[in-house]
């Protein structure tokens, strides 16, 4: 064989490698390679502000006020050993394991308020997805479960993930919350937001109650957590308002929901000879409810300024812990993975230990305005998958991706390569033959 049939046969397979590789799978960003080292932050880099924006995605649009940053309270929110930047653990406890390469992190009990052990706890990032844990409880305790609203184009145009909401469809808010939490629909962010006055008058409600629960550093800009100017928030705002979500059962129910049946939509007018789109089910993305004894299930989310960010929690031996990670990076080790090794350690602790509180200020029980003690369910909350989802860090990045779809397209490429050596080594054995 010519130099030139192998080279295009090699080019032929590497195309063919591409396009059978799933469309979602765009190479990961650079920084997710080795070598991989954890960003210092003793010196506190981001106290009061997140690291400047690598794309245009916090740019205001022209017009737009900027805002500036969010003042630092004068005294440490939780306690004055929380305004440590490097890793802070209780006095006589064992180090942290060295597989975690989230900037900022704080492990937490539920129960108690006790913050265990952290990193940067006070560190301003920007939340991506884990923000609808604050629009989750605004949405719970302001919206009737039970009303049906219609999908709109403007629903289904949404910028980001989207678990697919249709125009015309008809939805319960239900159904709506089920794919916010679970499935980290943007779309389903946009169609909750609408009942909440539109997009600014939720940003504005999330950022009132934020305040009302003395997370000092939370400023959201978007529902869904896409990054807009000024957006942040800490790993112990995440905690605290993961745990003031955890009181409401109806979160606690959909964050330990594996699957649920989405209803479909109508044809799509804007589509010539559309049909009728089926209901279909929904997966929980967060891998740790599938794989740790005793997960109670929590919050992914991923953009490109942003990077990984992970909320969940576990129980075990009637003690109930928190893990939230921020600015976090898929090696050495995934996010969840990471927040595994940081409830083990937190487990292993003992209970007296701490380094700090977790705000005292709460409201109430949390309950929705639907005050009921059982999420409504389709029949489908309490299913479980027949085999866990491949592992998918979400979540709304243009540019970023689960590094799973990189695996598949790897493996796509790998086995493409296997046929071409196998045609090269015909078409060898072919030309010795004539000759």
């Amino acid at each position: 064989m010519s130099v030139r049939v192998f080279g295009s046969v090699m080019l032929a397979a590497a195309l063919i490698g591409l396009g059978c590789a799933p469309a979602a799978a765009q190479p990961e960003s650079p920084s997710t390679t080795p070598p991989f080292t954890t960003p210092n932050t003793d010196t506190c880099p981001f106290k009061q502000a997140p690291a400047p924006a690598i794309d245009l995605s916090e740019v205001p649009a022209p017009g737009d006020p900027i805002p500036g940053p969010l003042a630092v309270p004068t005294d440490v929110v939780g306690g004055d050993t929380l305004a440590g930047c490097g890793v802070l653990t209780p006095a006589g406890s064992p180090p942290v394991p060295a597989d975690i390469s989230a900037t900022s992190w704080v492990v937490s009990d539920l129960d108690t308020g006790q913050v265990l052990a952290a990193k940067d706890p006070h560190g301003r990032y920007r939340p991506a997805s884990t923000i609808k844990i604050l629009l989750s409880i605004v949405a719970l305790r302001e919206l009737d479960l039970d009303k049906t609203v219609v999908g709109t184009t403007a629903d289904s145009d949404v910028e980001g993930t989207r678990v697919g909401i249709g125009p015309g469809g008809r939805y319960t808010n239900s159904q709506l919350m089920h794919a916010l939490v679970m499935a980290s629909g943007n779309d389903a962010a946009h169609a909750i937001a609408a009942q909440l006055g539109g997009d600014a008058a939720t940003v504005a409600k999330m950022n009132e109650v934020a305040a009302s629960l003395g997370a000092r550093d939370t400023r959201a800009a978007t529902p869904s957590g896409l990054d807009g100017p000024g957006m942040s928030s800490s790993a112990y705002d995440l905690a605290l308002l993961y745990r003031e979500a955890m009181r409401i059962p109806t979160f606690a129910e959909l964050v330990h929901t594996e699957q649920f049946d989405f209803p479909g939509f109508p044809p799509d007018p804007r589509i010539p000879d559309d049909k009728d789109h089926p209901g279909f089910p929904i997966a929980n993305d967060n891998q740790l409810l599938y794989n740790y004894d005793g997960a109670l299930g929590g919050k992914t989310g991923f953009t490109d300024d942003a990077r990984h960010t992970f909320v969940a929690g576990a129980e075990r031996d009637g003690r109930r812990l928190g893990v939230t990670l921020m600015a976090a990076e898929v090696l050495p080790v995934r996010p969840w993975q990471q927040g595994a090794r940081l409830l083990d350690y937190g487990f292993a602790l003992p209970r007296a230990a701490s380094i700090g509180t977790l705000s005292a200020t709460q409201t109430g029980d949390g309950a929705a305005k639907k005050k009921s003690d059982s999420w409504p369910t389709n029949g489908s909350a309490a299913a479980t998958l027949a085999a866990p989802p491949a592992d998918s860090i979400e979540d709304h990045a243009t540019t970023g991706s689960s590094s799973d779809a990189d695996a598949a397209r790897l493996a796509v490429i790998f086995v493409g390569s296997l046929l071409v050596l196998v045609l090269v080594l015909i078409a060898a054995a072919l030309s010795r033959k004539r000759r």
